[in-house]
């Protein structure tokens, strides 16, 4: 991953303490709009961030969290000041990996859903051994599978996916990745849209193993800032037993668990999230 690659970003807001939001994996610096423009209402910078191989930021090679984590410092470092950093799932990885390595960098950290541990297959997991594996790597299959040369219509890819991807919520979010582009075969009456997936399907199918890991952080890493940890109250994402490492690398972590969410906590409850986060940026901003 070359250390000049220039991430794609959104900014909301003219003025205030920056907030910036990463996302997680198959997303983009979109999905946290509706919480971006609320923050930005409250007087804060807020950017949205697109991570490689994602949105409109370049493709890589590889997967790596600490390549992730040196991008995103290099673009936070860029902007002159501290900042509140949000990452959600696979975004929450490459946070907790940059507070450690730069805390500099921060004024505080937003961890959603996520913990600083080794996942099964990128998934979720719980106590029963018979747990069962992520969907993810299913999510990659299908979205591959549909052929996008006979593509009319977003309503036909929605329908290839629904076998593997039965939740609306998460097919909506998937095809948000799926984008239009001219007409194939040159334009003219008969011609068919040209679509493409924003998703580097190929380098996330090969290395998704790589997102279950944490990378060691460095020999006596901790961040001494203050942490929002965020999970949803029906996810299994972040477990009783991970509080005592994430105690370890953030001792000023305060774990919030949302009624009535999953692992996509901030779509599924986005009233809730917003106001615990607000509540959060006004400590850390006194």
């Amino acid at each position: 991953m070359s250390a000049d690659l220039e991430l794609a970003t959104r900014t909301l807001g003219d003025d205030g303490p920056r907030v910036v939001f990463v996302h997680g994996l198959f997303g983009q610096g979109r999905n946290w709009t509706t919480v971006g423009k609320q923050l930005a209402e409250d007087r804060h910078r807020v950017t949205l961030v697109d991570l490689p191989n994602h949105g409109h930021s370049p493709w890589t090679e590889r997967l790596d969290y600490v390549e992730m984590a040196e991008l995103v410092a290099g673009l936070l470092a860029g902007f002159g000041e501290p900042v509140t950093l949000v990452g959600h799932s696979m975004g929450g990885k490459v946070a907790m990996q940059l507070a450690l390595r730069h805390p500099e960098l921060l004024r505080g950290l937003v961890v959603v859903d996520i913990s600083p541990s080794v996942y099964p297959l990128a998934g979720g997991r719980t106590d029963d051994p018979d747990e069962e594996a992520s969907p993810f790597a299913e999510f990659i299959e299908a979205m591959q599978a549909v052929d996008l040369t006979s593509l009319s219509r977003r309503e036909e890819a929605d329908a290839a996916l629904a076998a593997a991807v039965p939740s609306d919520m998460v097919r909506g979010f998937l095809l948000q990745s799926l984008v239009r582009d001219g007409v194939a075969g040159g334009g003219g009456a008969g011609g068919r849209p040209a679509w493409r997936w924003r998703l580097n399907l190929p380098v996330l199918a090969r290395d998704l193993a790589v997102l279950r890991e944490f990378p060691d952080p460095p020999t006596g890493a901790v961040f001494g800032g203050p942490v929002l940890w965020v999970a949803g109250a029906d996810s299994t994402y972040v477990l009783d037993a991970d509080r005592p490492r994430m105690e370890e690398l953030f001792p000023r972590v305060r774990l919030v668990r949302v009624k009535n969410a999953g692992h996509w906590v901030h779509s599924e409850a986005p009233e809730v999230f917003t106001e615990t986060v607000r509540r959060f940026l006004a400590q850390v901003e006194r």
